[in-house]
């Protein structure tokens, strides 16, 4: 699904979560939007998370970065994080392919640590995120079943 009632649809995933974790979601999207102002925005709201891909193109395994959510929290993910330079030991994971990054605020993904990371990530991509365009929103899937959004008291 693509357009208006593709952004519509993603609304109502994030009002899913507790208002914290809504507000922390949309401004991580703002942010990467902003430095991603020609991706292509895969969406999944799967059983365990809820992530927002970004890629050059609808190819997932194109994407660079990511946002996972769940009712534990926000998260970065660098699709291709276990080959980049990590110096400030920013990134937590142990696979093979990905890393993330834990966000307290959509302020983190200011720090030069960060930006360093989203830069090395866009430049080491097999396909190169397009300079110019605008973004397109896509839903990928849906899940019937899924875990909690908030925590369960």
């Amino acid at each position: 699904m693509k357009g208006k009632d593709a952004e519509a649809e993603l609304t109502g995933f994030i009002d899913k979560f507790d208002p914290a974790n809504g507000r922390l979601i949309r401004a991580t999207r703002k942010a990467l939007q902003k430095r991603f102002p020609a991706a292509v925005e895969l969406v999944y709201d799967n059983y365990n998370f809820f992530v927002i891909g970004y890629s050059p193109n609808e190819r997932p395994s194109d994407a660079i970065v990511s946002i996972a959510a769940s009712a534990n929290g926000v998260s970065i993910c660098f699709i291709q994080g276990a080959r980049l330079a990590d110096p400030k030991k920013l990134l937590s994971g142990g696979g093979k392919q990905t890393r993330f990054l834990r966000l307290e605020s959509a302020a983190t993904l200011d720090l030069p640590g960060v930006q360093a990371l989203l830069s090395a990530a866009a430049a080491e991509s097999d396909v190169p995120m397009p300079d110019t365009g605008r973004s397109t929103l896509v839903i990928r899937s849906v899940s019937a079943k899924q875990r909690p959004r908030r925590k369960v008291e």
